[in-house]
């Protein structure tokens, strides 16, 4: 049992806390028709794009660099149903796992169609769009991509089917900044790694960030997000996300003071 953070314990609190949870968002790889121009013409799902050769590469090295620099294990994977995410997220796990089959360490991952693309024009061109707007997703097929034994399919989905056209950005942002909370509270002791797109990423820091503006994410970007965790009983409580950002300034994540209003 627990209470999402947003009335929660504030940060600074003087209790010292049990412990504190980790959710990183995370942008997939280079996808291939940014690098093929042509292939949305010939290809028979032209809005779901696989990685592009380098994505493959990127992906496997954001996970280890997830090893050198975290601190922390991941415990659950969730991810996009969109190719490229899944393509991330096995290369990542591999990474994570030394390539070991079944390793008992690796984390165990679930598809979530609550982190899919941002469901508008802006981001699924109308030229690529599917006509019906029946994505098609073949999830036992994308879960044959992730690294053996790795899926746990007892995991019940926050989004049971894939989400209707959403028409606008500030339906996405808040659809994404609902499941944060929502995968966060169902997993209270655990680590989390959310694979999905751009527009998540962006949107996790501007929400926990105050008075910023993210104005571009690069492929395999990926934000920490942080929060401590206390014990009630049987429950938990939780104060507020933190955004925890790299100090070496490669986290990849554009952003800027948010102007002030006139």
């Amino acid at each position: 049992m627990s209470i999402s953070d947003i009335d929660a314990v504030p940060n600074g609190h003087s209790e010292a806390p049990e412990f504190y949870q980790n959710v990183v968002v995370m942008r997939h790889g280079d996808r291939f028709d940014n690098f093929e121009r042509s292939w949305t013409a010939t290809a028979s799902r032209p809005w779901d794009p696989p990685l592009y050769k380098d994505g493959l590469v990127r992906a496997f090295d954001t996970g280890r660099t997830f090893l050198d620099l975290l601190g922390f294990p991941f415990h659950r994977v969730f991810v996009s149903p969109f190719l490229r995410c899944v393509q991330t997220a096995a290369q990542v796990i591999e990474a994570l796992s030394d390539g070991a089959d079944s390793n008992p360490s690796s984390p165990k991952v679930s598809i979530e169609y609550g982190l899919c693309e941002m469901l508008t024009n802006e981001a699924i061109r109308p030229n690529v769009e599917p006509k019906d707007r029946n994505w098609d997703f073949d999830i036992p097929q994308l879960e044959a991509i992730l690294p053996v034994g790795t899926v746990d399919h007892s995991i019940e989905r926050v989004y049971k089917e894939m989400l209707p056209w959403e028409g606008s950005a500030a339906v996405t942002h808040r659809r994404y900044v609902q499941l944060f909370h929502t995968l966060a509270d169902k997993y209270p002791t655990e680590n989390l790694l959310l694979v999905t797109h751009g527009e998540a990423v962006g949107v996790a820091v501007s929400t926990f960030m105050e008075d910023v503006l993210v104005y571009g994410v690069e492929y395999c970007a990926f934000v920490q997000l942080q929060r401590p965790v206390f014990r009630r009983g049987d429950s938990y409580v939780f104060g507020k996300f933190e955004v925890k950002l790299r100090n070496d300034g490669k986290d990849g994540i554009k952003h800027m003071p948010k102007p002030e209003k006139e």
